[in-house]
């Protein structure tokens, strides 16, 4: 299952590789409540709305990709700038490892998709 966003304002790959860092995630999405444990700029354990997750960071082309390993749904999501067809937006892409769902945790999901903003 997958769900995209743009996110209001523009950036360039590099500035938002360099913004968006695990320690910054708190601030970057209100629903992520803290830093539980800070290893870093590509990896920590946060606190979320589904409860406490260690999470990785990775560079890719145009952004970052952040994944929550120990995640019984896979939960995953990108940011990246830079692209077609507007090269200037910010694109949130969430995803998760499984079609279907209960309708409970799909709205969470999309809660959590709509509470990014660029830090």
């Amino acid at each position: 299952m997958e769900f995209h966003r743009i996110l209001e304002g523009t950036t360039d790959p590099d500035s938002l590789q360099r913004r968006l860092t695990v320690p910054a995630l708190p601030t970057a999405c209100e629903l992520i409540d803290n830093l539980v444990e800070d290893r870093g700029t590509d990896q920590g354990v946060i606190y979320c709305l589904w409860g406490e997750f260690r999470v990785n960071r990775e560079l890719i082309h145009g952004g970052v990709r952040f994944s929550l390993p120990d995640c019984p749904n896979g939960v995953a999501w990108t940011l990246t700038t830079g692209h077609p067809p507007d090269e200037s937006a910010v694109v949130l892409h969430l995803t998760m490892h499984r079609r279907e769902h209960e309708p409970d945790f799909i709205e969470s999901l999309e809660a959590f998709a709509d509470a990014w903003q660029l830090p």
